[in-house]
């Protein structure tokens, strides 16, 4: 496609690419001189059907810069498959990428599409993460080192975009801090008992349902390996409860677990090695505070429910108050006696069953 024609003559003025911590002093400096907009982007913008009058209440600072490139940003984006309604979108969500020279947007696209399956995937990335995309030149050899470490790791290339994606600081920054997490998770893996043959693909899975554990302080992730193993659970459970929770260990807080524990505790009136036991089969108990706790289980017992039918199937306690009023109603509706049946129901099938977030249980939207 000729994508030259869709758009008018602007000079693309930009030398560099500003790093990204800069962009807020740059909009101030910008805005405190008064500087004039650049009619030219203004112009190529509305011509690419950006709402300028958005663009002016948020990033009105990027108008004024001048040299911009937003013919070559186009031009990328509509070369691996994009419409116009993307470009758009990209465009006004992330102004700052018409900064960015069209060396750094070669070199950007080359390193990505070395872990994109495809065009289209670099297209829904750059759809979702502009800001991830469009980085600042200053981080493109730390980017290179890490995705070089990761896919030498045996990572599929598709996990290794999406932790790039979706945790771009941990790429931005220097190889060695990817690396000591790595050996931390490693090292715990196999010393909690687990086989090195199928440490890759569990540390795939780890890593990518929770990209952003890359982001925390090695400390964390140590300090709650160590307490999971101090609450009494066996080498071989701990193991079992950190591939549950899906890397989410940095998520665990030391300080109210135990107060949560003693309220289930208190509630179901369990010994200490069943408690182990329906943490195990319920882990994101570890993450629900003991007000969260309390209601859950004050919602199935005013259903009608009884403490037996939650500990028989603990997963119901990710449901939130309304889901399962929700589910009451329907199950009711259909002739199901929630007071005598399994609560296995509640839960739904595979594909309907909440899934588990407990970085914000229960104001998750999953």
């Amino acid at each position: 496609r000729d994508w030259k024609q869709r758009l008018p003559r602007v000079s693309s003025l930009c030398s560099s690419c500003p790093r990204a911590q800069l962009f807020t002093l740059l909009a101030r400096a910008c805005a405190s001189s008064g500087q004039p907009e650049n009619s030219h982007t203004v112009n190529t913008l509305r011509s690419l059907s950006v709402d300028v009058s958005k663009i002016r209440k948020t990033k009105g600072w990027v108008l004024s810069r001048s040299p911009v490139y937003v013919r070559e940003v186009a031009a990328l984006l509509w070369d691996a498959g994009a419409d116009e309604s993307v470009v758009a979108w990209v465009l006004q969500t992330h102004l700052e990428a018409v900064l960015c020279t069209p060396e750094l947007l070669e070199a950007q696209r080359e390193l990505w599409m070395s872990v994109c399956a495809s065009p289209r995937d670099l297209v829904g990335i750059t759809e979702k993460f502009p800001a991830s995309f469009f980085t600042a030149d200053g981080h493109l050899e730390h980017q290179r080192a890490n995705v070089a470490f990761f896919r030498d790791l045996g990572l599929h290339r598709c996990v290794v975009a999406k932790l790039m994606a979706s945790a771009p600081q941990s790429f931005s920054d220097p190889v060695k801090k990817n690396q000591e997490m790595v050996r931390t998770f490693q090292k715990a893996y196999l010393e909690l008992g687990g086989d090195e043959v199928n440490m890759r693909v569990w540390l795939q899975k780890v890593l990518s349902q929770n990209p952003h554990v890359l982001l925390k302080p090695l400390e964390i992730v140590r300090n709650n390996m160590t307490f999971l193993q101090q609450q009494g659970f066996a080498r071989s459970e701990v193991l079992q409860l950190l591939s549950k929770l899906k890397g989410f260990v940095t998520e665990v807080q030391p300080k109210t677990v135990g107060l949560t524990l003693d309220c289930a505790w208190d509630t179901l009136g369990f010994t200490a090695a069943s408690l182990r036991q329906l943490v195990l089969k319920c882990p994101s108990l570890l993450f629900f505070s003991v007000a969260v706790l309390a209601e859950r289980f004050r919602s199935f017992l005013s259903a009608g429910n009884s403490l037996q039918q939650i500990t028989e199937t603990p997963a119901v306690l990710d449901l939130t108050p309304q889901i399962l009023q929700y589910r009451v109603q329907k199950l009711t509706s259909c002739g199901y006696d929630i007071r005598t049946g399994s609560l296995e129901p509640f839960t739904g099938n595979k594909d309907e069953r909440p899934r588990f977030n407990p970085v914000a249980p229960p104001r998750t939207d999953e």
